[in-house]
């Protein structure tokens, strides 16, 4: 099988192409910061320190104000500890060096010597104070910037988790807070990092201007070294995050229950342990790629400390021989210019790595805010409490992307409450699309939706959601106990055993629960010790249950009875019909049309435009598109069958 380069780097590998339909590699073009955040440079690093700093604080203080306090002066005041400590040595060195009586030496650097002994104390133990604070700290800011993760994702409106760009963003983002974690580590180092270096410099400056300009040169070449591979793999996580998460599914499919048996009958495990191979080949490289760049990056940045370094050590050298410089302040300067070497390679390597965390914890923070502008918006104006109708008026509405034709195209029809009404017509008509459109999901993008003259656009969404209860056809079945699988129906309301009694009596899945071996207490979900699976039909009653137990004025039925059997099928429908006489409104979209005969009400739907509307008696003797697929199912069941040859 040939492969082909992309412009990202390593091929694209022929699973990529039979998988997935091409190469799973994003264009850093549709990133609105990457030219902010990719020209990374040592000046630029510099002025967006107090920037990433300032971001640092904010979620430790969101996090533990406390905590956070104990931190930020703990490691400043380890910082002023190692600068008291620098300038004591200098004090020692030149009290050990000055004069010809050792003893009388020795005995006017003690003090010196006990103030470094004692700053050694106090920074040990505001290491301590650190270290404790951080732990603390750290786990509370990742639940934090978790926590308003999942709720900017948790609130946005269903067109955004369908959208593909914002898809991207959440995958990204969701990196952002383990990151905004180590930023609060890195964050501590740099501030003490950045003091060392101010007293490490203000003791060059003193001896010599010369020393300060050679100290900094000794470690550009490292802070470019670090800057550019962390450009690099900034860069790499961002084109190859789709590609990555494709080899995850597939690993995923060969242990997932669901899969399980088709992998077994038809030998598919091989299938997908091959192009897991070729996948993770395709990742190896890309990661082998940035290894060859950085090991190249590095010896070049290497070569130059080492020039840097010797030139140092050459001007201190000269200085000592044309007696420019004292030796007692020679040794200050060599301690000196080790500590500000090692603060400068620390304050370079801790802000590198803050810079390339707070790319991250971008992500995060864009998703906050285009998460908040996707947002279901809060308020409206209220819905009539005793609604009569809703009305659809010439709505239409397309998916986004979607350039074929519109999933609903000029769609006027009416939902008189309190009855049955049915959605009918063949696949991809648009009838789970009107009932998401009904249910406040999707907003049209002309029309209105007016429930007793309030337009659904204007309304209170979460209000309008209230009032509505689904069972779609993919209904969620939640790998937790069936109690909670009912009461999830309506999980703001109190728990009782009377309403989820309540709830299973008119699903008519009493049964369902009677069979469990710990009843509303078992776990459904197999993967888990003591998890038990349900059947299609079993989930499908607990299904209706939940949404009884939602106890919403509008239900919302998707193919209700896709897995049940002929006797369970005829239950249902009479339980739905049950819960329409006490005054509930049933939307019921299926298949089967002989299910729609009780409906007071049948809309047909054909590629998106409504076609006709009538009882079911109604559309039969008009002769239409109802009664076309009704005759077809008929034809089904009352084709004569064959009789047996003889023998």
């Amino acid at each position: 099988m040939r492969k082909r380069r992309t412009a990202a780097g390593p091929e694209v590998s022929a699973s990529e192409r039979l998988l997935f339909g091409g190469p799973l590699r994003y264009d850093m073009g549709w990133n609105k910061h990457a030219d902010a955040f990719l020209e990374l440079g040592f000046r630029a690093m510099v002025v967006r320190l107090p920037g990433m700093l300032a971001s640092s604080l904010r979620l430790a203080r969101q996090a533990d104000p406390s905590a956070a306090r104990t931190v930020l002066a703990a490691e400043a005041g380890r910082g002023v500890a190692q600068a008291v400590s620098l300038l004591a040595v200098n004090s020692a060195l030149g009290r050990l060096l000055a004069g010809a009586d050792i003893e009388r030496r020795l005995r006017d650097a003690v003090p010196a010597l006990a103030v470094v002994a004692a700053m050694m104390l106090v920074a040990a133990l505001l290491r301590a104070a650190s270290t404790y604070a951080t732990g603390r700290l750290e786990p509370k800011v990742e639940r934090v910037a978790t926590e308003l993760y999942l709720e900017r994702a948790a609130n946005v409106e269903l067109a955004a988790i369908e959208d593909h760009a914002f898809h991207k963003l959440l995958d990204t983002a969701r990196y952002g807070a383990q990151s905004a974690r180590r930023m609060i580590m890195y964050g501590a180092r740099v501030i003490n990092a950045v003091i060392s270096l101010a007293a490490a410099a203000g003791v060059l400056t003193v001896l010599h201007p010369a020393l300060l300009p050679l100290l900094v040169t000794m470690t550009l070449p490292s802070a470019w070294s670090a800057l550019t591979n962390a450009r690099r793999r900034y860069e790499s996580f961002h084109v190859w995050i789709q590609h990555s998460r494709a080899g995850h599914l597939i690993g995923h499919l060969l242990t997932e229950p669901a899969a399980a048996p088709e992998i077994r009958v038809h030998g598919v495990g091989p299938f997908l342990l091959r192009h897991y191979r070729s996948m993770s080949e395709s990742a190896e490289a890309e990661q082998a790629r940035l290894s060859r760049l950085a090991a190249r990056t590095g010896l070049i940045a290497a070569a130059w400390t080492g020039l840097a370094t010797v030139a140092t050590y050459a001007t201190l050298g000269a200085l000592l021989l044309t007696g420019a410089m004292a030796l007692a302040v020679a040794g200050t300067a060599v301690i000196a210019i080790r500590t500000g070497a090692a603060s400068l390679d620390t304050l370079v390597l801790e802000i590198n790595e803050l810079h390339e965390e707070a790319l991250f914890v971008g992500d995060l923070q864009r998703l906050y805010a285009e998460g908040a502008e996707r947002a279901i918006p809060a308020g409206g104006r209220p819905l009539p409490e005793e609604p009569e109708e809703i009305r659809f008026e010439h709505v239409t509405f397309s998916y986004p992307g979607d350039t074929t034709r519109p999933a609903l195209d000029d769609v006027s029809l009416t939902f008189p409450l309190g009855r049955i009404i049915a959605l009918v017509g063949e696949n991809g008509s648009g009838k789970t699309t009107l009932v998401k459109l009904l249910a406040g999901l999707y907003t049209p993008d002309r029309g209105r939706i007016l429930w007793d003259g309030v337009d659904a656009a204007d309304a209170d969404r979460r209000l309008l959601a209230e009032r509505v209860a689904m069972v779609a056809q993919d209904f969620k079945r939640w790998p937790f106990t069936a109690r909670v699988n009912v009461a999830i129906g309506r999980p703001s309301a109190a728990l009782t055993e009377e309403r989820l009694a309540t709830a299973l009596a008119e699903a008519g899945a009493e049964d369902v629960v009677a069979e469990l071996p710990r009843g509303l207490d078992t776990l459904l979900a197999r993967e888990f010790s003591g998890g038990h699976e349900l059947s299609g039909g079993q989930w499908q009653r607990l299904g209706i249950a939940r949404a009884a137990y939602r106890r919403g004025r509008i239900l919302i039925v998707d193919e209700p009875t896709a897995a049940l059997d002929a006797r369970a099928e005829l239950e249902v429908f009479e339980k739905i019909r049950a819960l329409a006489g006490s005054g509930q409104t049933v939307v019921l979209i299926t298949h089967r049309l002989a299910s729609v005969r009780h409906a007071d009400l049948v809309h047909v739907l054909e590629q998106g435009r409504l076609v006709e509307s009538g009882t079911p008696e109604e559309l039969l003797t008009r002769g239409g598109v109802y009664a076309e697929l009704y005759a077809l199912q008929a034809e089904q069941f009352t084709a004569r069958i064959p009789a047996p040859k003889p023998a």
